[in-house]
This record gives structure tokens, C-alpha cells and sequence, in this order.
């Protein structure tokens, strides 16, 4: 009998890809709590509570250091965090969907005449959720299991390896749309996109520039009135898309503006 080589070519060659899905379907370990991250080095996982996909966020640095770029904002080059070696942090921003299991699974008091204005500027499940205030976003976080990024994590993760640069993609200006959304009101439609359709940083991270700012953990200064925000949104200039930049608002605010992503690791103390 001939042998048809070409056939068993193929069917080798299909027994070598399933198995190399499989064994990447393998990778993504599913994690419940921060307890369970101890001696976890998986690149990739899925937290139980709110589905989310998470990265690890590589060895911080042994100190922190502080310079300022040309118009007086602090710049974080290097980083000391009390806690893990290294954190995981959401891929994409917190969304609408995710939400609003948050709350079906709670009691907690969410303003619901907020929707309509929510659905204005975040129509489907599968975008970022806004109008949360600084404390809903805690709420969420508590809730899930994680906690907000510290402002110092936030910029080290949104730089996504690279250093000294503008952006979280570099320094090019001119590539923004392949990473950012931002200043939607030229394109007429003046809302956020949906979380992860465009590029990623270096860490594998989603919108860390555009589409919504981002509640941070740390108050904005030593009067402690306003939290921290970071990243730019969808009505925001290039300008305010660079990684350095810092933005804060009253804890109890909520706009269409601001969302946020969780953390986790360890238990940092809280700012």
C-alpha cells in the first residue's frame, strides 16, 4: 500500500496544534484570592470573581526616584513597592458588563438614574464602565478581591518597560490612534470604545492611555481633597495621553470621564 505523505503531514502537523492550544489554554491560571498569587510566576491569569484577564507586572525596581520633566510633573523612573516582587493588573479597564455583575451580586447603593448617562458615553457591556466615583471603584475592588493600583504602580505599569519615554508606546505622537482614543469629538460620535480593540503597551496592557481615566489609590496632595487619576480619556489632547501626566478629582465625583482597573498582590498599605 502507498503511503500519502502529504496526508500524514497534515495530520501530524494538526496533532502538534492542538496540542500547543491546549497546553496555552494550560497557562491561564485561574486565581481567587491574593493569598493564592504566592509562588505564582504564570505571565497570564484569570481572576474567579469578575472574570478578568490579568498580567504580571515584571520585578519592580529597589528604589524609588524621583525627577520632573519641563513643566513640574513628577516623573517615577525606578520603583520601590512594600509587598510582591510584582503585581498583576487588569489588561483592560473595568466594563460595563463587569459592573453590573458587581452589583447584582451586592447590595451596594450605585445611583441607578446614573445608566442613562452611563449608556450615553459607554453603550455596551464590553465598554468601560464610567460615572464611578473613586469609592464605587472601591467598592468594586473590595468586592472582587483586588484593590486600586497605587499611583506609583500605575505609571510603572503604563510605561510598559520602556523608560524615560513620553508615552506608554514611546515617543511618537503621531502613532497615538494605534494605542490611544482620545479627542472623539472629531470623529462625531464622543464616547469611549470598547476595552482592548486597540494596540497593547509592552506589559500587555489595553487603554493605559484614552478612552477613560483611572482611579488611583493615592490622594492627590497632602490636603488630601482630591484622589488621583491617570491615563487620559476620550475627550482629552495627546497632551494629556503622556504617561507623566497626573489628573485628580473629588473622591465623590463621578463623570464620564473616569473608570478605573484593579490590582493585585499583596496587600500594599494603602495611600
Amino acid at each position: 500500500m502507498r503511503l500519502n505523505w502529504d496526508r500524514i503531514f497534515v495530520a501530524l502537523l494538526m496533532v502538534v496544534l492542538v496540542g500547543s492550544v491546549r497546553a496555552e489554554k494550560a497557562k491561564e491560571v485561574v486565581i481567587a484570592s491574593a493569598k493564592e498569587l504566592k509562588g505564582i510566576k504564570a505571565k497570564k491569569i484569570i481572576w474567579k470573581k469578575d472574570g478578568a484577564k490579568m498580567v504580571r507586572i515584571p520585578t519592580m525596581a529597589s528604589k524609588q526616584v524621583k525627577t520632573f520633566n519641563r513643566v513640574g510633573e513628577p516623573i517615577v523612573k525606578t520603583v520601590k513597592v512594600d509587598g510582591p516582587d510584582s503585581i498583576y493588573m487588569d489588561t483592560t479597564e473595568v466594563t460595563v458588563g463587569q459592573f453590573k455583575k458587581f452589583l447584582k451580586s451586592t447590595d451596594y447603593p450605585f445611583d441607578g438614574g446614573l445608566w442613562i448617562e452611563v449608556y450615553e458615553v459607554s453603550p455596551t457591556g464590553k465598554h468601560p464602565m464610567v460615572y464611578v466615583s473613586w469609592f464605587d471603584a472601591q467598592a468594586y475592588c473590595e468586592w472582587a478581591g483586588k484593590r486600586l493600583p497605587t499611583e506609583a504602580e500605575w505609571e510603572f505599569a503604563a510605561r510598559g518597560g520602556l523608560v524615560g519615554k513620553e508615552f506608554p508606546w514611546g515617543d511618537d505622537e503621531a502613532v497615538a490612534r494605534e494605542y490611544a482614543h482620545y479627542d472623539s469629538w472629531n470623529d462625531g460620535k464622543g464616547m469611549t470604545k470598547p476595552v482592548g480593540n486597540l494596540k497593547p503597551n509592552g506589559y500587555g496592557l489595553f487603554d493605559m492611555a484614552g478612552n477613560v481615566f483611572e482611579w488611583c489609590q493615592n490622594w492627590y496632595g497632602e490636603d488630601k481633597r482630591y484622589r488621583v487619576l491617570r491615563g487620559g480619556s476620550w475627550v482629552n489632547l495627546p497632551a494629556d495621553l503622556r504617561a507623566a501626566y497626573r489628573d485628580a478629582n473629588y473622591p465623590a465625583d463621578a463623570n464620564g470621564c473616569n473608570g478605573f482597573r484593579c490590582v493585585s498582590g499583596f496587600p500594599v498599605a494603602k495611600q
